[in-house]
């Protein structure tokens, strides 16, 4: 490698006393490998809200690494939406990561809050009226459930970028050619907005195969057979996911990717091996770390 590749990790809002600190044992493992982010998710129409901020204000008074909030347009008028952006501006957090969202729980399918933010295009407008954010938004590689085509899902993308957005985090994916064919089309509507590879450890195939369902991402068969006969079988599950992170890493690296967001699902092991097989050491300053809440 000619140069040490730059990682960011994201994070969820856990929903008990023990998530929490199995979510703070995961940042203070990850963190010393200095990433240049880290993103705190944002449950549907709005619902860890206050969680998300508690999380990423934490964040961003007790440590030097720069948090990315999530916020989306669901279930959420303009105003509200603009009054969560403006306490992230008031609490010093300058990263949003901007998102349409999921439809809220009942609902079959999405459709704009009335006078909200239709689309994510609109919102990242709208945080930039507010503040001079840095704003990431959504990408998929394998095109998103809903759009019409997989051009039209990448002009939706430009849009976002146009709007004012920094950069396109992809949906995780499986097979470089996949994420190679995307970059290709995206050249050809002429975008050149940094476009950063989305990573997911495996936990489990049942549990792969039902986050693919929901946001159009392929589970090929070679990984099934992979992991066929191993759901009982955890300490061999973790060595072949980690093989495949770091596979998957090093297809990327060839291709010319050197920025990787890791997908942690609040656990640090195989997100912590990959990086460091891809030579990043750790920092022991202590300003990277948090203690144990």
């Amino acid at each position: 490698m000619s140069q040490t590749p730059t990682i960011s990790f994201e994070f969820f809002p856990p929903k008990s006393a023990e998530a929490e600190a199995g979510l703070w044992s995961a940042f203070d493992r990850l963190a010393p490998l200095a990433p240049s982010f880290v993103s705190v998710t944002y449950g549907a129409g709005g619902s860890t809200r206050e969680r998300t901020h508690a999380i990423v204000r934490r964040i961003r008074q007790e440590t030097a690494i720069p948090p990315a909030a999530h916020l989306t347009c669901v279930a959420a008028t303009q105003a509200e939406i603009d009054a969560v952006a403006q306490d992230y501006w008031d609490a010093g957090i300058r990263h949003i990561v901007a998102l349409r969202g999921d439809p809220p729980a009942g609902a079959s399918q999405y459709e704009p809050h009335p006078g909200g933010y239709a689309y994510a295009s609109d919102l990242v407008a709208g945080l930039k009226r507010i503040g001079d954010f840095e704003i990431s938004v959504g990408c998929y590689p394998e095109g998103h459930p809903e759009a019409a085509s997989l051009d039209a899902d990448v002009e939706a993308l430009k849009r976002k970028l146009d709007a004012g957005a920094t950069r396109a985090i992809s949906q995780y994916f499986f097979g470089t050619e996949i994420f190679e064919r995307f970059l290709e089309r995206c050249a050809r509507a002429g975008i050149t907005a940094p476009i950063v590879p989305g990573l997911l450890p495996i936990s489990t195939i049942p549990q792969l195969v039902r986050f693919s369902a929901t946001c159009g991402a392929t589970v090929p068969d070679w990984i099934k057979a992979r992991f066929a006969g191993l759901d009982s079988d955890p300490e061999t599950r973790k060595l072949l996911s980690a093989q495949v992170l770091a596979e998957q890493v090093q297809d990327l690296l060839r291709l010319g990717c050197t920025t990787f967001h890791f997908y942690t699902l609040n656990k640090a092991e195989l997100v912590y091996a990959t990086c460091r097989s891809l030579g990043i050491a750790p920092d022991t300053a202590p300003e990277t770390r948090l203690a144990a809440a």
